[in-house]
């Protein structure tokens, strides 16, 4: 499975720049495996992004921003979904990946299994 993060290597909107850098660096600092994908170099990528929002997560008017998260073909978020699950210690769950041993996320899983 690939990651893969939707950005725009030339945003002229700071934000934008602050988000992309801040999903990569984190996924770099957990030595999570992810393919950076620029819609900015590459029209295919654009169209592609585009394309793979759902409709339910899409603004109501205008195009998806990056960055946009995905694992392979499924969706799992922008950058306001990836900041909540990285609050709530899931973004290895928002990801659709299995949390490492030891990380604080398979300790809260850990625990919620063994409370039921």
């Amino acid at each position: 499975m690939v990651i893969k993060v939707y950005i725009a290597s030339s945003s002229g909107s700071t934000s934008i720049k602050k988000q992309q850098q801040d999903v990569m660096g984190f996924l770099a600092a957990n030595k999570i495996e992810f393919e950076e994908c620029d819609i900015a170099a590459d029209e295919d990528n654009r169209k592609w992004m585009r394309e793979h929002v759902p409709e339910d997560f899409r603004p109501t008017t205008g195009n998806p921003l990056p960055p946009q998260i995905f694992n392979e073909d499924r969706y799992c978020g922008n950058y306001e979904a990836f900041f909540f699950a990285r609050e709530d210690n899931a973004v290895y769950a928002f990801l659709g990946l299995t949390a490492p041993p030891g990380s604080k996320e398979a300790e809260a899983l850990s625990k919620k299994t063994q409370q039921m």
